[in-house]
């Protein structure tokens, strides 16, 4: 990618006035009739286009490049890389893995300098141009294998930040964290020696007993989700709480849910209390499902749990502030074409089921429902065995959970 020919005022203009456009279109309508390169143009406007809801502020300002599509999917989004500066701060921080440099950007806000590390020469030539174009003279940006800079450095920071790449030689998902690049887990010892505080930001689908298995000086695991989606992982150390006690948070963005903190200690003090299903449903936010509270959330809100393996809860009444989706139960239904066809004649019903003996697409397609409205059948087990109840929703994830929802 030549930057400065991105960089010229013809091409800057004819990407700002064909935003919406489809790029395949634009390619077929102006070959041959600009002056400018055409093709790195329409992939301009199509990062953009695809970065909109991810990356708002950045894609409004028209200074700013984007790199290829693999790049735009594998950085933080505006919301997720500010939520990561809470408590951080310090005169200098320094990424190993800077990518984008969206999470670089927003951790650098609190710190007096900011040392960026890419190994992809052109990632890193777009990097620079935007970091420098939203924060002059605050970064310094080294195109090099980022342990290794570490390694040489006499520098010492307030802040190591690392997002390891997460696939493999043949593009495999990796899970484990000494599989994936830089090896944090090998690399720890140099990590710890050269800043007070490491912050790894990790994929959702690690499990969070493995990141503690492999780094167990990992202090704090957050759990960051999105309107109910994962996100990411957050593991943090930091220097002189090395006897601190062990704590996972989980935190989701884009709603008004409290959060929920807890000990792994807490959860296996605890025991859950059985029960067949009540008034209301309760499901927990994904966030404290991929955190494992699995018999704490039942006991801080004193619910029964209807089933070992199922992660529904149940309760006469409806907790205050809790994190999770509410349903109302109707009452049970037999999950038969003819009696689900005679309550809901239009077909459409949402279905959720939880450790049913079916999936939900598979239980639609039986009973030949689609996904609409505001009624909800769940599938689920229960002491007594598998059960399907007619619900209505009491409350969306990004409201009050107190707050009822007309039908």
């Amino acid at each position: 990618m030549d930057l400065s020919e991105i960089n010229s005022a013809e091409l800057r203009q004819f990407v700002q006035d064909h935003l919406s456009e489809d790029p395949a279109l634009l390619l077929l309508k102006h070959q041959g009739k600009v002056k400018f390169d055409l093709k790195t143009a329409v992939q301009q406007i199509a990062a953009r286009q695809k970065a909109a809801k991810k990356l708002p502020d950045w894609v409004a300002n028209a200074d700013l490049i984007f790199p290829a599509t693999i790049s735009l999917e594998q950085s933080s989004s505006e919301e997720t890389a500010r939520f990561k500066t809470d408590h951080l701060s310090g005169e200098a921080m320094i990424d190993l893995t800077g990518g984008f440099g969206v999470d670089c950007y927003y951790l650098s806000e609190n710190f007096g300098k900011a040392i960026y590390c890419e190994q992809n020469e052109e990632l890193a030539a777009i990097a620079e141009h935007n970091l420098n174009m939203l924060a002059p003279r605050k970064f310094e940006v080294v195109s090099c294998d980022g342990l290794d800079f570490l390694q040489k450095t006499e520098l010492q920071f307030d802040l190591i930040y690392v997002d390891p790449a997460r696939r493999g030689s043949g593009n495999q998902k990796l899970y484990k964290l000494q599989d994936c690049q830089p090896d944090v887990v090998n690399a720890w010892e140099l990590m710890k020696s050269k800043s007070n505080r490491i912050l790894l930001k990790v994929s959702p689908m690690l499990d969070i007993s493995q990141a503690w298995s492999e780094l167990p000086e990992i202090q704090k695991i957050t759990v960051v989700s999105v309107k109910n989606e994962v996100k990411e992982l957050l593991l943090y150390w930091e220097k002189g709480r090395e006897e601190a006690e062990k704590q996972i948070e989980v935190r989701d963005l884009g709603s008004d849910l409290p959060g929920f903190d807890f000990s792994p200690s807490e959860e296996e003090a605890v025991s859950s209390v059985l029960g067949e299903v009540e008034q209301y449903l309760i499901e927990p936010i994904s966030g404290i499902l991929k955190a494992g509270a699995f018999t704490l959330f039942g006991e801080r809100f004193g619910l029964k749990k209807l089933d070992r393996n199922s992660h529904l809860y149940t309760g006469p009444a409806i907790p205050s502030q809790i994190p999770g989706r509410i349903f109302e139960v109707i009452r049970e239904i037999s999950p038969k074409k003819q009696e689900i066809k005679s309550l809901f004649p239009a077909g459409k019903i949402n279905v959720i089921c939880r450790n049913y003996v079916t999936g939900a697409e598979e239980l639609k397609k039986k009973l030949g429902l689609k996904d609409g409205g505001e009624d909800f059948l769940i599938g689920t087990k229960t002491q007594s065995g598998y059960k399907v109840f007619w619900c209505k929703r009491v409350n969306s994830l990004t409201q009050n959970p107190l707050t009822p929802q007309s039908s």
